[in-house]
């Protein structure tokens, strides 16, 4: 059986995809590798077990690259293709694309197949290029309404709820406080997250017994949102049905945190306010800044947390990252604070 490096040097070959002459470009992520070919993008999930996924077995990335290609049509249909199979008979490699099912036995890994998108046209990239305005963000606020008009809603309780950002707590414990990184702000940030969880408790029930928490996206962000006609979102949070069990306002929370992050401040109050009008839905102005609070954290954890691996790429990243993130979360608690005692933003 050949192992992963053989694998990634097939499909890093233009004749992998029967494309003789045409670039690969591959680019690898935490979770997976990407190979860019054309008008088209393979994704090859890495045999790799964190705390929140595991796909080391084969049948397990076969089922969350369907699993992605289905959760994935909703926000962006015609986007993801389906799967193709890598297989491995008589020697030699082959790319099945449209695979049938049931898979042959010669299969020894699976990529979700996509249309490849204009990078360009990311939320992110406008942002940095200066070209979003408020005219561009109407049909976004579309999309999301519908998408969360259209969303299962979460059996989740109350209490199941908040315990969620407990739990995401004793992990930001767990790795924010690790001694070596020295995270300056990261004890008080958490601290001031522990006041407001105690202090929000009762808004966060009151989001879950209204039935809010519904099957979101999962992981909100501008580098997944292409602003087309119509704009498309990609790359939902398939490996944790948990993860997307959200409250839209949550994502919108995140969504517009990393547009702050990415020098747009104004997109996230914008995108709330629009959101809330289509989906008839006005949550307490306070909620805001408690949502903010808990993914700035999260951001700053999930950032640090790659200097753990045995080998982080650009190591010199994460640790200003995180700090940029804890910053952030300590505005946003101290704005928390303000409108639970004031009851406005």
């Amino acid at each position: 059986m050949p192992d992963m490096q053989t694998r990634l040097e097939f499909l890093r070959a233009p004749g992998a995809y029967g494309q003789a002459g045409v670039a690969v470009e591959c680019i690898e992520t935490h979770m997976s590798w990407l190979f860019l070919v054309g008008e088209r993008v393979f994704k090859l999930k890495k045999p790799v077990c964190f705390p929140f996924l595991d796909f080391r077995t084969l049948q397990a990335r076969e089922f969350y690259c369907r699993e992605e290609v289905r959760l994935n049509a909703r926000m962006a249909p015609g986007v993801y293709l389906g799967l193709a199979a890598l297989q491995w008979h008589g020697g030699a490699f082959a790319l099945v694309q449209q695979a049938p099912l049931p898979a042959p036995a010669d299969t020894i890994d699976w990529l979700v197949a996509m249309r490849r998108l204009p990078l360009e046209q990311t939320l992110l990239q406008r942002i940095a290029d200066q070209r979003v305005a408020r005219h561009d963000i109407a049909p976004l606020v579309e999309l999301l309404a519908a998408f969360y008009q259209t969303a299962r809603p979460s059996p989740v309780t109350g209490s199941d709820y908040v315990a969620g950002f407990q739990r995401a707590q004793r992990f930001n414990r767990t790795v924010l406080l690790h001694p070596p990184f020295q995270l300056r702000q990261a004890a008080a940030a958490i601290e001031r997250l522990d006041a407001a969880l105690a202090l929000g408790t009762d808004l966060l029930r009151e989001r879950a017994s209204c039935q809010r928490i519904v099957d979101g996206h999962g992981d909100l962000r501008p580098d997944h949102v292409f602003l087309l006609h119509p704009p498309v979102v990609i790359d939902c949070l398939e490996f944790n049905p948990a993860l997307r069990q959200v409250d839209p306002f949550d994502e919108l929370a995140h969504l517009g945190l990393e547009c702050e992050m990415a020098g747009a401040p104004w997109l996230g109050p914008c995108l709330q306010g629009e959101l809330a009008q289509a989906l008839r839905d006005d949550p307490h102005p306070a909620l805001a800044h408690l949502y903010t609070t808990h993914r700035a954290l999260l951001r700053a954890r999930l950032a640090v947390a790659h200097l753990l691996d045995r080998h982080p790429r650009t190591p010199e990243k994460w640790q200003p990252l995180a700090e940029r993130y804890l910053a952030r979360a300590l505005v946003a608690a101290e704005a928390f604070t303000s409108a639970m005692r004031h009851g406005s933003p």
